[in-house]
C-alpha cells in the first residue's frame, strides 16, 4: 500500500505549477492533504497584500467552494491555513507553527493517512516538518529562492538550509538547482509537459487577433524577469507582426501596450492555452539574464515545443537540452532575424517528438518509485 502525502505548496488552482501537476497524478494512488500557501514573505501594507491576508484569515479551513472541489481529485483534502507568513523571530516561528499544528492535526487524523510523507515546495514549512506525524520529508525545489523576486531572502534561505538538513529526499527541477544540494539525497526531476493537451490540434481562440499579420506570442507571468528593452526594440522594428502577451502584467509590462501592434490579453486558463500557442507564428521566451532565470526550468518551454510552432528564446541553462529546436537570441537584432525566419516555417514534428517522452505522467511514475523507496 502506497504512502499518503501531506503537501505544502502554493494555493491550489489557477495556472498549475509543477507541484500541482505531479501531486495530481500521485493522488490517483494516494490520499493527499494539500495545504495552501503559508507564504514566503511577510505581508506589506499594499492593498493587494491586505486583501490576500484577509482572505487567508477568513477562509474556511477545508475548501468548500464547489468550483474548486470539482477540480480536485477524489481522495484529496484541500486546507486553507491561517498562520503568520514567514515569521523572522523564534517567537514568531513558534506561534506560526502552533497555529498550523492546531489546524492541521485534526484534519490529518480525520483523513486517516497511511504512514504519510511530508512534501514541501516551501522552505517555510520546515517548522512543522517533524510535528505532523510524517516519518519522511521531501523537499521539492523548483526555484532559487535566494534570487526569487517577492520573497524574504534571508528568512527563506535560513529555512531552506534547515530543510535541506532534515529532508530525506530533495528534488531539484533544474541542473543548476541540483548542484546546490547533497548529491546522495538529491534527484534531478525536470519539469514535464501535458503533451496531449498541447500537441492535439485545438480550435483557434476567438479572441486571438486575426488581422492577417504573423503573431509572436508569450504566456505566463509578465514580471520584471522579461527583457523589456529587447522587446520594445523588436516590436518597433516589426510593425508587420502582432505581439500577444497572455498573463498578469506588472507595471513595466503594461508599457508594451503603447505599441499599436501589441495586445495584452490578461490571464487565460491553462487548458485554453493551446488555442493560442498552436495558432501563433512563434513562441517567445524573452528572459533577462539573472540568477532566477539561470536556475529556472520554465514549464512553458516544453509546452511551446509540444505545439510544433517555432520557439525563440534568450539563453539560459534549461534551454540547452533543446538547442536543436529553439532559436537562441542574445539581443533584439537576433530576435528580429529569428522572427522573420519563423514566419516562414511550418509545424516541426521533430521538436514535438523530442518532448513527447517527457510527460508529467512519466515524471510522476519515476517520482513514485523514489517515494516508495523512502
Amino acid at each position: 500500500m502506497r504512502r499518503d502525502l501531506i503537501v505544502f505548496g502554493e494555493d491550489w488552482g489557477g495556472l498549475p505549477s509543477s507541484t500541482q501537476h505531479l501531486i495530481r497524478r500521485l493522488s490517483e494512488h494516494r490520499k493527499v492533504v494539500w495545504v495552501n500557501s503559508i507564504g514566503l514573505r511577510r505581508p506589506t501594507l499594499t492593498m493587494n497584500d491586505v486583501r490576500r491576508a484577509w482572505r487567508k484569515l477568513t477562509a474556511k479551513s477545508i475548501a468548500t467552494n464547489p468550483k474548486c472541489k470539482a477540480a480536485l481529485p477524489d481522495n484529496f483534502t484541500l486546507v486553507n491555513p491561517s498562520t503568520l507568513p514567514a515569521p523572522r523571530t523564534r517567537f514568531g516561528r513558534s506561534i506560526a507553527s502552533n497555529m498550523l499544528m492546531s489546524q492541521l492535526l485534526p484534519i490529518i487524523e480525520k483523513a486517516k493517512l497511511n504512514n504519510p510523507i511530508l512534501w514541501t515546495s516551501l522552505p517555510t514549512a520546515v517548522d512543522v516538518s517533524d510535528k505532523l506525524g510524517a516519518s519522511s520529508v521531501v523537499y521539492y525545489c523548483g526555484d532559487d529562492f535566494s534570487k526569487l523576486a517577492g520573497v524574504d531572502h534571508s528568512t527563506v534561505a535560513e529555512r531552506e538550509n534547515e530543510l535541506v538538513r532534515k529532508a530525506d529526499l530533495i528534488l531539484a527541477a533544474s541542473e543548476t538547482l541540483y548542484t546546490r544540494f547533497p548529491a546522495i539525497r538529491t534527484r534531478l526531476l525536470p519539469h514535464g509537459v501535458d503533451y496531449s493537451l498541447f500537441s492535439t490540434p485545438a480550435p483557434r481562440a476567438k479572441d486571438l487577433p486575426n488581422n492577417g499579420k504573423p503573431i509572436a506570442g508569450f504566456y505566463g507571468s509578465l514580471s520584471d524577469w522579461l527583457n523589456y528593452p529587447m522587446l520594445h526594440k523588436t516590436i518597433e522594428a516589426l510593425p508587420n507582426w502582432h505581439f500577444v502577451f497572455i498573463g498578469h502584467a506588472c507595471e513595466e509590462a503594461k508599457t508594451l501596450a503603447k505599441h499599436n501592434n501589441v495586445t495584452l490579453m490578461g490571464t487565460r486558463p491553462h487548458h485554453a492555452l493551446p488555442g493560442y500557442s498552436q495558432h501563433w507564428s512563434a513562441s517567445l521566451l524573452p528572459f533577462t539574464d539573472n540568477g532566477q532565470i539561470q536556475a529556472c526550468n520554465p514549464l512553458k518551454l516544453r509546452e511551446y515545443l509540444a505545439t510544433g510552432r517555432p520557439v525563440i528564446s534568450t539563453p539560459f541553462p534549461a534551454v540547452n537540452e533543446y538547442r536543436g529546436y529553439v532559436s537562441i537570441v542574445n539581443n533584439a537584432d537576433e530576435m528580429i532575424s529569428a522572427l522573420k525566419r519563423a514566419g516562414q516555417k511550418q509545424n516541426n514534428s521533430h521538436q514535438q517528438a523530442a518532448v513527447s517522452p517527457h510527460t508529467w505522467d512519466a515524471r510522476a511514475e519515476k517520482l513514485a518509485d523514489w517515494l516508495d523507496a523512502l
